[in-house]
């Protein structure tokens, strides 16, 4: 099993916890961040503004996404323009469609234009990986964010998938591949054997690298052990 410091693929942080995020930047094996409304409401972020310039001073020399908020593409430009102006190291995260499902293509060659890096989110088709990475082409450093975890969850390989979003991002040498919502650690392993970019996972995915190249009959005997130690704990009896 390989040194997880051997890994090609570059591993980013997914969550909006702000004590497991300076966490990860401890850590030299993350080279990124990644967050969206969604964890920062599970976080209990109240202020948004406030949150994201506290983490991008504190986090200051590695790339962070930060995710508009609007449903309206005028009012994502100016959200993304904005955001962008927190940090040379903050990249604009921009849904790859809006809730009726029309495309942001338009706003990213706005945005690219204007030098504001992206991070393109909420991908799971090789069609909308195509658009994305045609409209970032020539401009700014991007990221592409497909999320294999839910191409996944609709019982569908998602490894062929991400080889071929790959091939498609592979003329455009300012963009990159994020294996985005992986569901378990050996998609770190896969991401990494398809040569893909980057792969975002959460403090819980990230924290079981420490497990990698365990010996299997140790680890059985914690599992036995713990068991047995739960029951205890529970005070079951039959």
């Amino acid at each position: 099993m390989r040194d997880p410091s051997a890994l090609t693929v570059k591993l980013f942080a997914d969550g909006a916890d702000r004590a497991g995020m300076l966490a990860m930047y401890g850590n030299p094996l993350i080279r990124g961040f990644t967050t969206n409304p969604t964890l920062m409401r599970k976080a209990g972020v109240t202020d948004y503004e406030a949150f994201a310039r506290d983490i991008v001073r504190a986090i200051p020399d590695r790339p962070i996404s930060l995710e508009v908020l609007s449903d309206d593409f005028a009012e994502m430009i100016r959200q993304g323009t904005r955001i962008a102006a927190w940090g040379p190291h903050v990249y604009a995260k921009i849904p790859v469609t809006n809730t009726r499902g029309e495309s942001s293509v338009p706003v990213l060659q706005a945005l690219a234009r204007a030098g504001v890096k992206l991070n393109v989110t909420a991908l799971l088709t090789l069609e909308q990986v195509r658009d994305a990475g045609a409209a970032l082409a020539g401009g700014p450093p991007a990221y592409v964010s497909v999320f294999a975890g839910r191409v996944a969850d609709t019982g569908r390989d998602p490894v062929p998938l991400m080889a071929a979003a790959l091939e498609l991002l592979r003329p455009y040498p300012n963009v990159e591949l994020i294996w985005a919502s992986p569901r378990e650690l050996l998609n770190v392993f896969q991401a990494d054997a398809i040569g893909c970019h980057v792969i975002t996972a959460t403090n819980d995915i990230l924290a079981k690298l420490r497990l990698i190249g365990r010996d299997l009959r140790e680890y059985s005997l914690d599992t036995v052990k713990m068991f047995r130690d739960d029951a205890l704990g529970a005070g079951f009896t039959l």
